[in-house]
């Protein structure tokens, strides 16, 4: 218990210090030690992280954590957020609400994982059974997150183990420890990725993002820059919803 404490302690301290990219692969590193605990106790498997797999228009797709173990793969997507979780399965976004007020947006880890599955199926060419497990940090509270997708769950870093164990002891095995072993070998390289690769991966992404501000998160179109005309705000700007009275969705510039 204490050392949990001092630990979340740590994390709080982490995450006002350091940049958002240094404290994910932070959080990726307690989720990893997570599974060495599961592994430690009898639910036997490998470990790797980030994997850069290939996709068909010569990109990456980056995969925080998998664990092979004779049930199938645990594909993890690890979260290491603070605050308040608001989303479903079908969200496009979902939302991080810290206690100073302060809301944020972030692409659906569980759409954003099973994206990482298919290209992870592509490139095993396997039918092999895949869990989708979305991992926060024990700092955030789940207060409204649902999703009914089979083998796909979210929770907290320290419910992790008891999240593989339900699968441990519901599911039967699949693998035999060979294939375990033959599909650590076949994933392993893909730990090993250049600079250049890792490089044109995060371009990619910052790419992604920019389009995605550019549109409207309730209904998709374009969002226009617009001048407020009348009132105490006459003059500032926004971006309004191109789609115009059917759409009302606004932003503020920040």
């Amino acid at each position: 218990m204490l050392f949990d404490l001092l630990e979340m302690a740590a994390e709080r301290i982490v995450d006002q210090i350091f940049d958002n990219n240094w404290t994910g692969k932070y959080g990726e590193k307690l989720t990893e030690r997570e599974l060495r605990l599961v592994s430690l106790f009898g639910r036997k498997g490998k470990t790797l992280k980030n994997l850069y797999l290939p996709k068909d228009d010569g990109g990456t797709s980056e995969i925080d954590l998998i664990y092979i173990t004779q049930k199938g793969i645990f594909v993890i997507e690890s979260k290491n957020y603070s605050g308040w979780i608001f989303g479903n399965s079908k969200d496009q976004y979902w939302t991080q609400s810290l206690p100073d007020g302060t809301k944020n947006r972030f692409y659906n880890p569980i759409k954003q994982n099973q994206t990482h599955l298919k290209w992870l199926r592509q490139f095993l060419k396997q039918d092999i059974t895949l869990y989708s497990f979305i991992v926060f940090s024990e700092r955030c509270e789940l207060k409204k997150v649902s999703f009914d997708e089979p083998n796909v769950d979210v929770m907290n870093r320290d419910e992790l183990y008891a999240a593989v164990r339900d699968v441990w002891n519901q599911a039967p095995d699949t693998l035999s420890g060979e294939m375990v072993e033959q599909l650590y070998a076949m994933l392993e390289p893909l730990t090993h990725a250049d600079s250049a690769t890792k490089q044109a991966h995060i371009d990619s992404i910052q790419e992604k993002k920019q389009a995605a501000e550019a549109l409207c998160p309730q209904c998709g179109a374009k969002l226009i820059l617009r001048t407020v005309k009348k009132g105490v705000n006459a003059g500032n700007q926004f971006y309004g919803c191109s789609a115009f009275p059917k759409c009302r969705y606004t932003r503020n510039i920040d």
